[in-house]
């Protein structure tokens, strides 16, 4: 017997299909059900490699007088925050007025009209340690539905109106300065962990946009720290028990302050960004504990994550069967030789477009700079994947697949951002400019002028920082009025916002549109006051903040189409330097095309391109700043230290 999950495409609503709740999955459906009955609904938000999502599907949704309880009194609705992140961003945000332990899995009770007026996270199915049972919480509900219901909808509707209210940026807001990016490096130094490492007490996050603004180049005695305190963090955390020292790749967090109890699942997120944090440390400062752990890192993106189709799934979970019992971590805790004669932990295999930008971007960037060309083999393989099957015929982008079937959950800001920073850095990583122009098409869709949206009323695109949602995003929540595109908060990634402005200012390095410069500022001025007063949850923004502060620096090396082979051997050592020297450059662009693939950018509206050609058969260096350059070298030691 299956309810009406077993059909869905997500492995998270899937494992729940056998339970005897009467699951709705998110739509308007659920809804309309609610409101013939007149009765409230409980919203059940997770993901499939949550912990305590397992813990409160076999305690509480898997038994029968629980389910009893809510097939009677409510509407029950299961989401996958993967697949849903606009539900789960609303829904966080009004939870956040009846809980400060906010988490997953996310319980949130709501009108028919889509308003929350209760809400929490795990709750036991028996009371424990002063913490109320489901069914008590299920009764309380029920009791505040039929008995209190003016006031219950009236402070529904007023927390909705609130949160709409708090999204809006104040206008007047600007791009951080040397000085404030500064006073947000001390800041983020005040909350390291001197003893132990990273950031804070317990539990212990890797946080790894925190690195984009730590690292990002640029000039004086705070930058200089930042990157100090970047390398120590990561130095710590690469020799942690958060690291899996077997397969590779990060945990999702440690309970305890000195990065022991691990929570065990990992994810894609974490392990890109950490992977780029991890290079370009190793950039910076060549070490070979951050080439191995960025080794490491990979090889789990690869081995582990990446699918038959070349998509790369969403995460590993936590929990798998050890000598016959359910177990968190038990896998992760044995030897190489210990889980050779396990099956490891279930892998969600849900391709998700702007994750798996993260992870393109991540690999591309790091096999140039590592020289591991089998990266970059598999970041194009996910690339071509995910347009394939996610690029939709009007040219919008599909959120999530499974094996190629299609969510018909809307694509996100954060699709569009990550996606389009991952095929620009594929293309300047394989020279070619079919994948920036998917990434600039990706962008202008996301800029007013370009959406061709003429749309009006509750479904219609609205503006947010400069960016527009291609489509309104989703419709439920369109038309509930509890949409918060708006919302530049970064939690373990960088928000839509951000991402979006990432790939317009890399869209601006290599074309001059100022367009996607004034994006970009946009979407640092729509974060900077939030960013600037807790600078750990915005480091993607104030690492936008930072590169737009500094002029771009562009190095672009143009080599032979064809290399001869009756070369002198000075010629081959020549070509070789140059190629060696440009791999651990921090400039803002850093391109080794061939005279073919250059010309093919120029043609494509890349200026940075144009008139960009070898000289004396030797691959040829041009230095520029904000599109200035100097003469062009073709001897690597004429180039400026970086």
């Amino acid at each position: 017997m299956t309810n009406r999950l077993a059909g869905a495409m997500s492995p998270y609503l899937r494992s729940h299909a056998e339970q005897p709740v009467d699951w709705y999955p998110w739509g308007p459906e659920a809804f309309e059900e609610a409101a013939r009955r007149d009765v409230p609904l409980l919203v059940s938000i997770g993901y499939s490699t949550c912990h305590w999502c397992h813990v409160m599907a076999r305690e509480s949704f898997a038994d029968e007088r629980i389910a009893e309880l809510l097939r009677r009194d409510f509407v029950a609705v299961k989401v996958d925050r993967e697949e849903h992140p606009d539900v789960d961003a609303s829904y966080l945000a009004a939870a956040g007025a009846f809980t400060r332990e906010l988490g997953w899995p996310l319980n949130v009770f709501v009108t028919p009209r889509g308003h929350v007026f209760h809400a929490g996270t795990y709750s036991p199915p028996v009371p424990l340690r002063g913490h109320p049972s489901f069914p008590q919480v299920l009764e309380a509900v029920r009791v505040a539905w039929t008995e209190r219901r003016e006031d219950v909808v009236a402070s529904a509707d007023g927390l909705a109106r609130a949160i709409a209210e708090a999204m809006t940026a104040p206008e007047d807001a600007s791009v951080p300065g040397p000085e404030d990016l500064d006073a947000a490096v001390a800041i983020i130094e005040g909350l390291e962990d001197r003893d132990l490492g990273g950031f804070g007490t317990a539990p212990k996050f890797p946080m790894a946009p925190v690195f984009d603004v730590l690292l990002t180049p640029r000039e004086g005695e705070a930058a200089r720290r930042g990157v100090d305190l970047a390398q120590r963090t990561l130095r710590t955390m690469g020799a942690s028990a958060l690291r899996d020292p077997v397969e590779g790749g990060f945990f999702r967090y440690a309970v305890n302050r000195d990065w022991t109890e691990p929570h065990y699942e990992r994810m894609l997120t974490d392990n890109a960004l950490l992977l780029t944090a991890y290079v370009r440390a190793w950039a910076e400062r060549p070490s070979p504990w951050a080439a191995t752990v960025a080794t490491g890192i990979a090889g789990f993106l690869i081995d582990t994550l990446q699918q038959p189709s070349g998509g790369f799934g969403s995460a590993q979970d936590s929990e798998s069967v050890v000598d016959g019992v359910r177990s968190e971590g038990g896998y992760y805790r044995r030897d190489v030789h210990g889980r050779a004669t396990l099956v490891p932990p279930a892998v969600d295999r849900k391709v998700l477009s702007g994750w798996n930008g993260l992870a393109i971007g991540a690999l591309a960037e790091a096999s140039t700079v590592l020289d591991r060309p089998e990266w970059l083999e598999a970041a194009r393989w996910a690339a071509d994947a995910v347009v394939e099957n996610h690029l939709l015929p009007d040219g919008t982008l599909a959120r999530a697949s499974l094996d190629e079937q299609r969510s018909g959950a809307a694509a996100a800001l954060e699709d569009y951002g990550m996606l389009a920073t991952g095929l620009v850095r594929l293309g300047l990583a394989t020279g070619q400019v079919r994948y920036a122009e998917l990434a600039r098409d990706l962008v202008e869709r996301c800029l007013p002028e370009g959406s061709g949206a003429e749309a009006s009323g509750a479904g219609a695109p609205t503006a947010v920082a400069g960016f527009v949602l291609p489509g309104g995003g989703d419709p439920v929540l369109a038309a509930h009025g509890t949409r918060v595109d708006g919302d530049p908060s970064e939690g373990a990634y960088p928000s839509g916002i951000s991402a979006l402005g990432q790939a317009s200012l890399l869209l601006y390095q290599l074309s001059a549109d100022g367009r996607f410069r004034a994006a970009a500022e946009g979407a640092v001025r729509f974060a900077a006051s939030a960013a600037l007063r807790a600078p750990t949850a915005f480091g993607a923004s104030l690492g936008l903040a930072a590169s737009l502060g500094e002029a771009a620096s562009q190095l672009v090396v143009v080599a032979p189409d064809h290399v001869r082979t009756d070369e002198s051997e000075d010629r081959v050592t020549a070509a070789r330097a140059m190629r060696d020297a440009v791999r651990t450059r921090r400039d803002a662009v850093v391109t080794v095309f061939t005279d073919q693939e250059a010309a093919a950018w120029a043609a494509a509206g890349f200026g940075l391109f144009a008139e960009r050609t070898s000289r004396d058969g030797l691959p040829t260096a041009y230095l520029c700043h904000d599109f200035v350059c100097r003469l062009p070298v073709t001897d690597v030691a004429a180039l400026d230290p970086r």
